[in-house]
């Protein structure tokens, strides 16, 4: 069993007296954990990871980081270098000329000498494929490679944990299928990653873990398949559900056996669920025979 790196127990933030963003909300989230956040607009999806984050204060509830109480007004600066936040817009967490000056800005803030902070750098472009990029200047990446170097930055100081916003939003296909592919390097590596985004078919291919918020409050959580299958709880909370789904079980009426395998997530794997029927199906020629 995963250890458990952080826990929300009750947690409520409010922007305005008596409006709440966040109410009564527990999470759990361990460590080597691939979990999204799913809900519709307005749902509080931005505010939770900004909470979870420590950059802002809880109304109500408690945070609490491998078993230890955060406490008020300490969180933020005892999170900072365990939990990596990338906003949904990058522009607003790069600051440095280039992209090698601004992966290690985080380090340099920290008191790490310059050569070491540059070779380091120079060390987590390399591991995220983006080294070809190291001298460019900021002003002239495309959106899918800024929020690619804003994760960098992160990544540079070694986080457990990454927060991320609505990640693949603004990217193209080839962006998108970048970015999870340096997630699922991150992952691999031990890093344990919570995306937040109202893609059902994103979470469907990514996510282990899922959860769904609405209106602030958790509607549903637990295994990826289980939660975005329930078209109950999808329809409550303003979400579709993946298509392969969809079609899945479209075909699982056809033929009741298939029931009993995973639902495909991609193209690719509808494609061989569909095949597996075809080939479990009796041949109606056959049979003629």
């Amino acid at each position: 069993m995963s250890a458990l790196l952080m826990e929300a127990n009750a947690i409520s933030y409010g922007y305005t007296r008596g409006q709440w963003a966040l109410r009564n909300v527990g999470l759990r989230i361990n460590a080597g954990d691939r979990l999204a956040v799913l809900g519709a607009n307005g749902a509080g999806k931005s505010t939770l990871l900004l909470v979870l984050a420590g950059m802002l204060p809880l109304a109500e509830g408690q945070l609490f980081w491998k078993g230890e109480p955060l406490q008020t007004g300490m969180s933020r600066s005892l999170l900072r270098d365990k939990v990596g936040l990338l906003l949904q817009d990058p522009e607003d967490q790069l600051f440095a000329p280039t992209v090698e000056q601004d992966v290690a800005f985080g380090l340099t803030q920290r008191g790490t000498p310059d050569s070491i902070a540059v070779e380091h750098a120079r060390s987590v472009l390399d591991d995220l494929l983006i080294s070809h990029l190291a001298s460019r200047p900021i002003h002239q990446l495309s959106l899918g490679e800024k929020k690619r170097v804003a994760l960098a930055g992160l990544l540079a100081v070694n986080p457990s944990l990454l927060l991320l916003d609505e990640p693949t939003a603004g990217l193209d296909c080839e962006g998108t299928r970048s970015l999870l592919e340096a997630l699922g390097r991150l992952h691999a590596g031990g890093v344990a990653v919570v995306l937040t985004t109202h893609d059902s078919h994103l979470a469907a291919q990514w996510a282990s873990q899922v959860a769904i918020l609405q209106g602030g409050q958790i509607a549903a959580v637990g295994s990826t398949q289980r939660i975005l299958s329930d078209r109950a709880v999808l329809d409550r909370a303003r979400l579709s559900p993946p298509l392969p789904y969809v079609a899945a079980t479209t075909l699982q009426d056809l033929y009741p056996p298939s029931k009993a395998w995973a639902l495909p997530a991609t193209a690719l794997e509808l494609e061989q669920f569909i095949l597996r029927i075809a080939q479990s199906m009796p041949n109606p020629r056959s049979d003629s025979h």
